[in-house]
């Protein structure tokens, strides 16, 4: 019985008896003061935030805009992105090799959210890094290093407010700053907070006090967002699509759909991780090298959709977040062949940027489910709202492998459609989230799954094997 009680069978119940007790901590004296905390991380990290936006929008406008003209241009000459996508890979590599942290985690992981917050030493890469990405057109989003930024702010300002605080407090702060730096770019803080929770994978008795202080922050960080475009009339840089027409109720007809995109979608998802994952082994060894020529690729697929069809490259380059309001607002202005084209583009510089660049793979994700969307409203039975909810979500789905989500980000983005398209998001994110699960994760599962080849047979049995008739027997006449 002792041995029984003390054995592996114990271990589970022994860690849950070491769990301190949540009412206890609620009313403890030190999370009074991490929530206090908390509020005064949200302000000063949900400004900061804004303020990076704010360069990012100032650099894109110089860069793809004045800069032509004041060398002499009367607009951005059709080559423009060229240099500049290369420019951003020489900077970018530089960065990632030579400043500590790397950039930043590698957006072909997916999402990911270190749960102690980046280290003070290894902020200035991370922003170097994803300043110079989304500036320069890379096809990435700025919530990844909007969350490692914020949540190592709020590390370093735990750090400074109480030297002897507890490796826990740190992670809760890293967590609170997180929320408060990307509540406002996702829409909501409650989507901040089911992205976070989905993402550090915390659970239990203890989710509760972790998420208030979050929450907290980014409550703040929204009132923050919402009180700079007041005083400064930037705009707030939150996903939004306006004006929508309304949508009145699901169909059976937009349930299959539902269930086409969950299915389908999923491979494109997959091809773009898989693609992104094997370039990114050719970069590792020699990323000085090639992340520029990733650069000039980019820029030459947007080069090559805008001269094909005379939209431009812009639609392609950068994260798709300001391009995608206007892509559903005027959908009635592209033809489904131009459709196909832009997803396929962007999906194919979105694979070429997750291998060598810093980024987030949200944004891209969702114009490319967007697009899909759009293009499949000319089929029958599908509607152009309901295919935009759908594509968004199953896409969401496959790169972030986060189904809560997937789905409150797509619901809440479509405003008041948002709770009668509900039914038909979830069925495409649950689809889309089992199926996605069923395909190769990795290049290396991806060749195990592959059949493996009949080992030859030898130089004597050739003609024998290859007739159907068996090899003789050993020591035997083969009679």
């Amino acid at each position: 019985m002792t041995a029984d009680a003390t054995g592996p069978a114990a271990g589970p119940a022994a860690d849950v008896a070491t769990l301190p007790d949540p009412v206890a901590l609620l009313r403890s004296p030190a999370y009074l003061r991490l929530l206090v905390l908390a509020a005064l991380v949200g302000a000063p990290v949900s400004a900061l935030s804004y303020g990076f936006l704010k360069l990012v929008a100032l650099l894109q406008e110089w860069a793809f805009t004045s800069l032509p003209r004041t060398l002499g241009f009367a607009g951005a000459p059709w080559w423009w992105p060229l240099p500049l996508v290369a420019a951003a890979g020489v900077l970018v590599s530089l960065t990632i090799v030579r400043l500590p942290g790397g950039g930043g985690h590698e957006p072909a992981d997916g999402f990911q959210f270190g749960g102690g917050g980046a280290a003070a030493a290894e902020l200035p890469g991370i922003f170097l890094a994803a300043l110079t990405t989304l500036a320069l057109g890379v096809v990435l989003g700025p919530e990844a290093p909007l969350i490692a930024l914020g949540g190592g702010l709020g590390v370093l300002a735990t750090r400074l407010a109480a030297r002897d605080a507890p490796p826990a407090a740190g992670t809760v702060m890293a967590a609170a700053g997180s929320f408060a730096a990307v509540s406002t770019l996702l829409g909501s803080p409650v989507v901040s907070a089911f992205l976070l929770m989905e993402v550090v994978g915390i659970g239990g008795p203890l989710l509760g006090l972790v998420l208030v202080p979050g929450l907290l922050a980014a409550g703040i960080g929204t009132l923050v967002f919402v009180g700079l475009n007041d005083l400064t009339g930037f705009g707030t840089f939150s996903l939004a699509i306006p004006g929508l027409p309304p949508f009145d109720r699901p169909t059976v007809a937009l349930l299959l759909w539902a269930v086409a995109f969950g299915a389908l979608l999923p491979v494109l998802g997959t091809a773009i991780r898989l693609a992104g994952l094997a370039l990114r082994s050719a970069v590792a060894g020699h990323r000085l090298a090639v992340t520029p020529l990733l650069g000039l690729a980019v820029a030459a697929v947007a080069v090559g959709f805008g001269g094909l069809t005379g939209r431009g490259s812009s639609v392609v380059l950068f994260s798709g977040q300001d391009a995608l309001p206007a892509l559903v607002l005027h959908a009635s202005t592209w033809t489904v062949g131009a459709l196909v084209l832009l997803a396929g583009a962007k999906s194919l510089a979105y694979t070429l940027s997750l291998s060598g660049f810093r980024g987030g793979p949200i944004f891209p994700a969702m114009f490319i489910g967007a697009a899909v969307g759009v293009a499949a409203s000319h089929l029958p039975g599908m509607l152009l709202v309901p295919g935009v909810a759908m594509g968004i979500a199953a896409m969401t789905t496959v790169m972030l492998k986060l189904p809560l989500t997937a789905t409150l980000l797509s619901i809440l983005l479509l405003g008041s459609d948002g709770l009668a398209l509900a039914p038909l998001v979830i069925v495409a994110v649950v689809v889309a989230y089992v199926v996605s699960a069923r395909l190769p994760q990795t290049a290396d599962e991806l060749g195990r799954r592959r059949p493996a080849a009949a080992p030859a047979a030898p130089a004597g049995e050739a003609g024998s094997a290859g007739a159907g008739v068996p090899p003789p027997a050993p020591g035997g006449s083969g009679t």
